[in-house]
């Protein structure tokens, strides 16, 4: 509760707002939005109007505004919310904002700016909604989070968000917890079931398969746990209307084996993450594996995603293409050729 008096304390606001304290105070330092009101001698204490400008910081924020534009927006919330537009005693001056404030008549920042400090991950060069995701995710802000995620795959589709959106920010976050011992970790965690839910409800939501045809077979390599970029390939596909099979993390090969044999695939993707968990011995075998009536036996293609890849000449009956995009426009040729090859039988036998 308030008090009426006095306001609420830094702890509690940031509580409220799923905020650190030093988050709160360092917008106060850099960008002049602490509390209307300091009394003499006390630690800060924030009105409910001071709270809604912080909602409104945390807001802007999250959807990729840069903190010293968003500062802006946001103190002009509070003003709106004081009797006759005044203020008391803030803190810095807009003069004192260590960031420059965008000018109103500046435009949007676009897709490519560089990201402003405040995520506290290495992003470089990035869209604006990959920032605002990374600051919703250093906030384990999931609400955010799930709604920016929802909101970039209706705008871009699926493969523009996970190229430019979801997979630089999961490296992001990646990096700073290897260099940082384990900072981060519970990060990585909640935007990684974040991004997952967002690419499994594509899945759901796709066309009803109705292809007869064959399966794609994705699986991780045994003691791969990688498995997001799989399950985006699982959406897309689904996308598509495409029969798929998802074996998800650390397959054992004797199982893939036997997941290989029961379903006949059309292809099988393998995915590895690390040199390590590259099983290039698998793969051969996989792509070895011939299944159907005698005289007409077929093997799949089997397809090589993952860094983990890289470094060695693909073996015959083998591919490896270069991300996302280029898996699906692979797997997606082979069902159009097959559906090809079996109109033309159909007509000759007619």
């Amino acid at each position: 509760m308030y008090d009426s008096v006095h306001g609420i304390t830094t702890g509690a606001v940031a509580r409220r707002l799923g905020v650190s304290p030093v988050t709160v105070r360092s917008w106060d330092r850099r960008y002049g939005i602490g509390p209307a009101v300091r009394a003499e001698g006390r630690h800060r204490r924030w009105s409910p109007a001071d709270v809604a400008m912080l909602e409104e910081m945390c807001r802007l924020t999250a959807s990729g505004v840069p903190p010293a534009e968003a500062a802006r927006a946001a103190r002009e919330v509070r003003s709106s919310a004081v009797p006759g537009g005044g203020r008391a005693s803030v803190g810095p001056p807009a003069e004192a904002v260590t960031e420059p404030v965008v000018s109103s008549a500046e435009p949007h920042p676009t897709p490519a700016r560089r990201a402003v400090a405040g995520s506290g991950l290495p992003l470089g060069d990035v869209r604006q909604e990959c920032r605002g995701l990374a600051r919703a995710a250093v906030r384990l802000d999931g609400p955010v989070m799930e709604a920016m995620l929802q909101a970039a795959l209706a705008e871009y589709g699926l493969v523009t968000t996970w190229e430019d959106i979801m997979a630089p920010t999961l490296h992001a976050v990646g990096r700073t917890w290897e260099s940082s011992g384990d900072r981060y970790v519970e990060v990585e965690h909640l935007l990684s079931w974040h991004v997952s839910t967002a690419l499994r409800r594509v899945a759901v939501t796709g066309p009803a398969v109705v292809s007869k045809a064959p399966p794609a077979v994705l699986a991780c390599v045994p003691s791969e746990q990688h498995t997001l970029p799989l399950e985006a390939l699982a959406a897309g596909l689904a996308e598509r209307g495409l029969p798929t099979r998802m074996f998800g993390a650390a397959v054992p090969a004797e199982a893939l084996d036997a997941a290989v044999r029961r379903s006949g695939p059309t292809t099988v993707v393998l995915w590895s993450q690390a040199r390590s968990t590259a099983n290039h011995a698998l793969a051969r075998h996989v792509a070895g594996t011939a299944f159907g009536v005698r005289g007409a036996r077929t093997a799949p293609l089997v397809l090589l995603a993952g860094p983990g890849w890289l470094g060695r000449t693909p073996a015959p009956g083998t591919s490896r293409p270069t991300g996302l995009r280029e898996a699906l426009g692979v797997i997606s040729r082979l069902y159009e050729e097959m559906a090809g090859y079996e109109e033309r039988a159909g007509s000759t036998g007619a």
